[in-house]
C-alpha cells in the first residue's frame, strides 16, 4: 500500500485555509467530472480528488493526517499505519463503515474505516454531541487497574480557517481487566450540551502500547522464555516474572525451541481471564572459553546427533 500526498492531490500547499481547499476542489471538479470531462482518466482522477478532499476538508481527518504525514512519509512510498498513530486525538461524527471506505483507497480504508470505533452513537439533536479517541496503555495498567492522566486533542478551525488542535488533560480510572478494543465510557464528557439538556459523552477505545517482552492477542498475552540446553533436555522448574507476578513454570524433559507452555487464566484478567503462552527458546552458552569449547567437542565426539535427519542428509 503507498502513502498518497493529498495536498498534492488537490495542487495546495499544506497552510491551506478550508475556503481554499473547497475552492481547489470545485475548480478540479469542473475539469475531471466525468459527466463533463473529455480527459482519458477522468473518472479515476475524480476519485482521487472526491478522497483528498473527503479527508482535507474535514478538520479532525486533516489534523490526524497531518500528524501522520510529518512523521516523514512520502508520496508513493510503502505504508503501514504505525501502531497507535491516531491515539489521543478525540473526534466526533460517525466516521465511515466498510461500505463507505469501499469506494476509496486502501490507504484511505486503513486509515479512517470505521474510525468512531465501538461505542459511540447517534444522539438527540438537541443532546451534546457524543466524542469518542483511541488511548494507549500500558499492559500493565489491565492487570492492576491505574489513574492514568490522559491529554487529547481537539481539531478545530482558527479564525483564518485553518486546522489547529485544542488540547485538554482529564483523570480516567482504568479499571482491572481492560481489553484491547473495549470502550470506556465518560458520561458528560463530550460535547457541550444545549439548554435543558445533558452534554455529550466520551468515548475512550482501548489499545496498548507495544511492550518490550509480551505480545498481546485479544486476551492472550504470548511471551518468549529462554532455556538452557539441559533445562530442554532433563526437564528443570523455572521461576519467572509474569504480568501479575512471580510463578513456578515446569519445563517438560525433551522440549525443543518453538514449544508453547501454556499457564491459563494468566492473560487479561477480564470475567473471562484469557491465557499466557510461554514460547520456549533454547539458547546455547558460548564457546568462548576453553573449558566451554572442550565440552562442545566432547559432545560432538560422543552423541549421535544429526539435527538435519530429515532433509536426508
Amino acid at each position: 500500500m503507498e502513502f498518497k500526498d493529498y495536498y498534492k492531490t488537490l495542487g495546495i500547499s499544506r497552510d491551506t485555509t478550508a475556503e481554499d481547499i473547497k475552492k481547489a476542489f470545485r475548480r478540479l471538479a469542473r475539469k475531471y467530472h466525468p459527466d463533463v470531462s473529455k480527459e482519458t482518466d477522468a473518472e479515476k482522477k475524480m476519485k482521487e480528488i472526491n478522497e483528498a478532499y473527503t479527508v482535507l476538508s474535514d478538520p479532525e481527518k486533516r489534523a490526524a493526517y497531518d500528524q501522520l504525514e510529518q512523521q516523514g512519509f512520502q508520496a508513493g512510498s510503502d505504508f503501514q499505519p504505525p501502531p497507535g498513530w491516531d491515539a489521543g486525538f478525540e473526534f466526533t461524527g460517525q466516521g465511515f463503515s466498510d461500505a463507505q471506505a469501499a469506494d476509496f483507497s486502501d490507504f484511505f480504508s486503513q486509515l479512517f474505516r470505521n474510525q468512531m470505533g465501538p461505542g459511540a452513537r447517534h444522539t438527540h439533536r438537541m443532546r451534546g454531541e457524543d466524542h469518542h479517541a483511541k488511548i494507549m496503555l500500558d499492559l500493565e495498567d489491565s492487570y492492576h487497574g491505574a489513574l492514568r492522566s490522559l491529554t487529547l486533542r481537539m481539531p478545530k478551525l482558527d479564525s483564518q480557517g485553518r486546522t489547529m488542535l485544542v488540547e485538554h488533560t482529564l483523570n480516567v480510572r482504568i479499571p482491572k481487566g481492560v481489553h484491547t478494543g473495549q470502550v470506556i465510557r465518560l458520561a458528560g464528557q463530550g460535547g457541550p450540551c444545549h439548554a435543558g439538556e445533558t452534554a455529550g459523552d466520551l468515548f475512550l477505545e482501548v489499545h496498548f502500547n507495544p511492550h518490550n517482552r509480551y505480545r498481546i492477542e485479544n486476551k492472550d498475552i504470548y511471551a518468549a522464555l529462554p532455556v538452557t540446553p539441559w533445562e530442554a533436555a532433563l526437564g528443570a522448574t523455572i521461576k519467572i516474572p509474569v504480568p501479575d507476578g512471580l510463578v513456578d513454570v515446569r519445563v517438560p524433559e525433551n522440549s525443543q525451541s518453538g514449544r508453547k507452555l501454556r499457564l491459563k487464566g494468566r492473560g487479561i484478567p477480564a470475567a473471562t481471564p484469557g491465557d499466557l503462552y510461554l514460547v520456549l527458546e533454547v539458547v546455547l552458552p558460548s564457546a568462548a572459553t576453553e573449558k566451554a569449547r572442550k565440552f562442545y567437542q566432547t559432545m560432538a565426539q560422543e552423541l549421535t546427533f544429526n539435527p538435519r535427519q530429515n532433509l536426508g542428509v
